[in-house]
């Protein structure tokens, strides 16, 4: 009997929404959850989030599931049964299918190895707020985290978002997926702190609706967390990155 999560049924959905013989693409996946002053990520591919905070640390939200430079998914893949190399000229990629990315939604004519599991990571803002960029693999292509974030500071997001592609269109001249969206977390008019979930309420709903139920390793990791870290002028509430079911 299959074995069915949350995170996986999204790609089973795709399945029954058209999509016909032939259409087997695939997309990558960056959904982004704003709750007061709390920020919840879950990613899929290599179409990165980063935050930049008033204090300028830049701090990335997101992990590239690129083959070419994720040793720990080349590694998953490989363990699977899916082979990993390059053609003469281009990047490291899994066969069979060819892709250069490890997790994505739908890609239904590789091998089970491509999985939709997102990586989660949730932060907690200080009350000062900040920026966050969310950006398709063309724009990082071609602009860092860093340069992207201090290109746009002092600029509102709209105009900002339009900057970042512009100068990925300067810096390389290509117009495929140059597509960015930049979103201010501020603080309220009415409410100096917005009142955010409790960090346990948050972790619960995540473990819940994104990775339905863990082994006890994960648990076991999962509660290290507890002891968030903080960098620069956020806090870690929560990181999950494991692509098991």
């Amino acid at each position: 009997m299959p074995l069915y999560s949350p995170a996986n049924l999204i790609t089973k959905m795709l399945l029954t929404l058209g999509i016909g013989a032939g259409e087997m693409s695939g997309t990558t996946a960056t959904l982004v959850v704003i709750d007061g002053f709390t920020v919840t990520v879950a990613s899929v591919g290599d179409s990165r989030c980063i935050l930049d905070t008033q204090g300028g640390v830049v701090s990335l939200l997101t992990v590239d599931h690129r083959l070419e430079e994720n040793v720990e998914e080349r590694e998953r893949v490989t363990a699977s049964g899916g082979e990993v190399s390059r053609l003469n000229v281009g990047p490291l990629r899994c066969w069979p299918g060819g892709l250069c990315l490890s997790r994505s939604i739908g890609d239904t004519d590789v091998g089970e190895f491509i999985v939709p599991i997102p990586h989660v990571k949730q932060v907690k803002l200080s009350n000062a707020g900040g920026r966050l960029i969310i950006a398709s693999d063309g724009i990082w292509d071609a602009v860092s985290s860093e340069i992207a974030a201090q290109a746009c500071r002092g600029l509102p997001a709209e105009l900002a978002a339009k900057l970042v592609v512009k100068q990925a269109l300067k810096t390389t001249g290509l117009k495929d997926d140059t597509t960015c969206v930049v979103v201010d977390i501020i603080p309220s008019d009415h409410c100096s702190t917005p009142p955010p979930s409790s960090p346990k309420q948050n972790q619960s709903k995540l473990r819940s609706l994104l990775f339905g139920r863990r082994s006890h390793s994960s648990v076991g990791k999962l509660g290290n967390k507890k002891k968030s870290a903080s960098f620069g002028f956020v806090e870690e509430l929560f990181e999950e990155g494991s692509a098991s079911l």
